[in-house]
């Protein structure tokens, strides 16, 4: 309780004075030092804009045009949410100071959600270093800080901390949940009392205190996801490894079962026979009820190409449908920058 109220009475001071800042627990900055250091971190802090190539297959769902914010996290390297980059053929960045440079995707990761772009010009702004996101936990105060300076700086608490499951192929074992809810959340930046970021914004949702309980906030990817892919992301655009097998199936709960919600055109499961409306019964011999559920079978077959054998219930039909998986980012009309 004491870190938070020394936490919220510094940022007052500051809102007043400077627009915005938070100071960790020891020890307050002198006014002048929280004036500096907030200054600092805001000029992290970017607007991304992006339009996408022409056909681009996530057109329907996320625009042709896409605004957001970015986060400086290396010298000539902006992080930010993944959507707002994929299939990009432009990208600009708008600097702090407004100052706006031409950028390019340097690298995309389907698994964590995050969008790397690199800066075709140098803009001012102090990177911002990545804090330990796992040691955020619930109660805690945040700052939440989008593109527009001090204007765009809000004050947030962490009320969950546990997995999501998202019907696009998209899970994160431990999801930060902070209410109150912030609008132009996406690739806003979550920084600690230190002054570190731990999270990017992605959604924002209407239970952010949990499974049942009305609380509209936002949904951030914690920025641990992001450290141990950085390197490999900015080196060769992608994490080392095999990726994961991707369907291309929306699905979400209802009353039990996973229900087909849409189905990625010309997309692996498309090419299959499953349909929209349809229902998953299980992976393989084993039964699935939850995203979760499904998740793991699918991804527990293999790396990206494995086959994937499913149960789906077309209307009163039972079918059994096999689907060659493929990595997400080979069914993306990519302009090829990395």
């Amino acid at each position: 309780m004491k870190r938070s109220v020394r936490f919220l009475a510094l940022t007052l001071v500051v809102l007043a004075a400077a627009g915005a800042w938070a100071q960790g627990p020891a020890k307050s900055p002198a006014p002048a030092d929280a004036e500096s250091q907030t200054e600092a971190i805001l000029s992290s802090i970017v607007r991304v804009r992006t339009r996408v190539v022409p056909g681009a297959r996530s057109a329907p769902t996320l625009g042709l045009e896409r605004e957001g914010s970015g986060v400086l996290v290396r010298d000539g390297y902006v992080v930010t949410i993944g959507y707002l980059v994929i299939e990009a053929e432009t990208v600009e960045v708008a600097a702090a100071d407004g100052r706006s440079v031409p950028a390019t995707v340097a690298g995309y990761d389907h698994a964590s959600g995050f969008g790397l772009l690199k800066l075709l010009a140098p803009i001012a702004g102090t990177p911002l270093p990545l804090g330990d996101a796992e040691a955020l936990g619930e109660q805690e105060p945040a700052m939440v800080a989008r593109y527009g300076g001090r204007e765009g700086v809000s004050i947030a608490f962490v009320v969950s901390r546990r997995p999501f499951a998202g019907s696009w192929e998209y899970r994160l074992d431990s999801a930060i949940y902070t209410f109150p809810a912030v609008m132009d959340w996406s690739g806003a930046a979550l920084i600690n009392v230190k002054g570190e970021l731990v999270g990017i914004g992605s959604l924002i949702v209407n239970d952010a205190a949990g499974e049942g309980r009305p609380s509209p906030g936002n949904l951030f990817v914690p920025v641990s996801l992001l450290r141990p892919i950085l390197d490999e992301l900015i080196g060769q655009g992608k994490r080392a490894g095999p990726a994961r097998p991707w369907l291309g199936l929306n699905t979400e709960e209802m009353r039990g079962r996973l229900l087909v919600t849409r189905v990625s055109p010309e997309g692996p499961a498309a090419r299959a026979g499953v349909q929209s409306g349809d229902i998953v019964i299980g992976v393989g011999e084993e039964q699935v009820a939850s995203l979760g559920e499904f998740y793991a079978k699918v991804w527990g077959r293999g790396a990206a190409g494995v086959e994937v054998p499913l149960k789906v219930l077309q209307g009163t039909q039972l079918r059994e449908i096999s689907i060659r998986s493929i990595d997400r980012i080979e069914y993306f009309r990519q302009k090829p920058t990395y």
